[in-house]
């Protein structure tokens, strides 16, 4: 089932000065969403409020009825297993686990059975291109092909949403351009939505709606085209 995402008022304080000041957004079911903004600007904070990493110090996130904001940490964890898929810059996958293992860990901590999760993880790999990788560990390929398995462990549960911090920022651009194009790929496969932070604009084009965040507000939020074909937004026409 999927729901939609709803921030309100959202702000985030550390103590020395708002790092978000009032957010206010809304990511409806499968929609693409690229939030972007200079070094310091929140965009991350931003990233982990709405995926119920971190808590806000005001405002309310809702994923459908639920405002994870009130959930308590054990509630807020649960939530993310069961609904919530991450791909990090640097992939956090587990080194002594096989790729395949990597991948199906999230489905058995739902409740699969080992058979089950492992067998929906080789089908993953192999949509990824990976297939012939997933006895292998993550030390032993590329950082491209290791972000691929992160993409596939993102995927493994089945959320409603995947959250991307950075996917390609550790990557050459021909390798992280491969990446992006699987990503928004196989996530539109899925009906997921997904909400991914980055400063490249090109990363951006392949999403189809851009939030830039600017001193913790929003500054720009914008429809940027794209039709759900795995292409770039900006090679199909522009702006909506």
């Amino acid at each position: 089932m999927t729901h939609s995402l709803s921030l309100h008022d959202i702000t985030k304080d550390y103590g020395q000065g708002p790092v978000l000041s009032g957010i206010s957004l809304d990511i409806q079911p499968g929609e693409t969403v690229a939030v972007m903004g200079p070094s310091g600007s929140g965009k991350s904070t931003l990233l982990h409020c709405m995926s119920g990493v971190l808590t806000p110090t005001d405002g309310a996130v809702f994923f459908g009825e639920t405002n994870i904001a009130q959930l308590s940490d054990a509630a807020r964890s649960r939530l993310r297993l069961q609904h919530f898929g991450f791909v990090f810059q640097d992939g956090q996958l587990l080194p002594e686990l096989t790729n395949v293992d990597n991948v199906a860990l999230p489905a058995m901590l739902t409740g699969s059975s080992r058979g089950a999760a492992r067998k929906r993880a080789q089908a993953l790999l192999d949509q990824l291109g990976l297939g012939g990788l997933a006895m292998r560990r993550p030390g032993d390929v590329s950082g491209g092909q290791a972000q691929r398995v992160a993409i596939a462990r993102a995927l493994a549960a089945e959320p409603s949403i995947v959250f991307a911090d950075e996917p390609t920022g550790a990557l050459d651009q021909s390798t992280g351009h491969e990446v992006i194009q699987m990503l928004t790929t196989i996530v539109r496969q899925s009906g997921a939505s997904l909400v991914m932070v980055t400063h490249d604009p090109k990363v951006a084009d392949w999403m189809e709606r851009r939030v830039e965040i600017r001193d913790g507000l929003v500054h720009d939020d914008r429809l940027v085209g794209g039709v759900r074909t795995g292409a770039p937004a900006a090679a199909q026409g522009g702006a909506r």
